[in-house]
């Protein structure tokens, strides 16, 4: 299924999920001996962004869960428009699958709003999160070069035709130049113009207006993030992305000023690939303890 240089990378067994929406691909590895974690990737990566903290987790004794979202990474990729909501939906539905009951939560990106919405919803599920460089209450706070992948028509052409979101994303989001086998990766999943949907929706459903369908869904998940207040938390952020900058790691940390944070001043959205040296030892050590 994958490339050989991929694989070496990602060397997980592949388990699907068949939901009405589409397949679910999602990596579960390790004994669950420490506990289980759920990790959520958010838009254009997939569960490949976790590698390096998957091996070293299950190697430990947890068991990891990380679903790539439909229309993402390896999992089905219909052409219908998922909201948050769905989304969401999709999570509980895996979760509920494999009888997870209890779990901790490490989030990136769209994966933020997605695992907050899970974890808000079902707060006595929740043992720890980790946080990385993403946001779960709104903002108006966007980059030019997203809002120019929100125009109508215009916008979804580009990142599908173009692939002008994923392929971009694998130098504006590191400050390290990736290898050709981890670029190669990210971008595996996103090679034609039909399997860059969800890549297009996901920008679509940024929601910046009360008027936008998701506006509702992020607004109440931010209205019940102190549901999670008493959670140990790691806030662990990139401090050179261009896209989820200091505004929303101070948004986080005004939330929860009694999370631990670990600020990286030389990393970029993608911090697990400049910084994974640094940040993965000490995920593995907060959810250890």
């Amino acid at each position: 299924m994958l490339p050989p240089q991929i694989a070496e990378l990602y060397p997980f067994s592949h388990n699907f999920f068949e939901t009405e929406s589409g397949r679910i691909h999602y990596v579960d590895t390790g004994t669950g001996d420490r506990g289980n974690v759920v990790l959520l990737h958010g838009n254009p990566s997939w569960s490949f962004l976790w590698r390096d903290l998957i091996k070293e987790l299950s190697a430990r004794g947890f068991r990891c869960i990380a679903p790539d979202h439909i229309g993402m990474g390896l999992s089905d990729k219909p052409q219908k428009f998922f909201h948050l909501a769905d989304r969401i939906a999709h999570v509980e539905a895996l979760l509920a699958h494999l009888g997870i009951e209890k779990f901790s939560l490490c989030v990136h990106d769209w994966g933020g709003a997605i695992g907050s919405g899970v974890a808000t919803r079902s707060p006595e599920k929740i043992e720890k999160l980790v946080i990385t460089n993403t946001a779960a209450f709104r903002s108006l706070n966007i980059p030019k070069r997203i809002a120019i992948c929100k125009i109508p028509v215009f916008g979804p052409f580009i990142v599908r035709a173009f692939n002008a979101f994923a392929w971009p994303a694998t130098f504006m989001s590191v400050r390290k130049k990736l290898s050709s086998a981890v670029k190669a990766g990210f971008l595996f999943p996103y090679r034609t113009f039909r399997s860059r949907t969800a890549v297009a929706n996901f920008v679509r459903d940024i929601p910046l207006s009360p008027k936008h369908p998701t506006y509702a869904t992020l607004s109440e998940i931010e209205n019940a993030l102190p549901r999670l207040s008493e959670k140990p938390m790691l806030i662990a952020w990139g401090g050179l992305d261009f896209c989820f900058d200091d505004t929303f790691f101070n948004g986080w940390k005004q939330r929860f000023p009694n999370a631990e944070t670990l600020y990286t001043s030389e990393a970029g959205h993608y911090l697990l690939e400049d910084a994974g040296e640094k940040l993965v030892p000490a995920i593995t050590d907060f959810l250890s303890r």
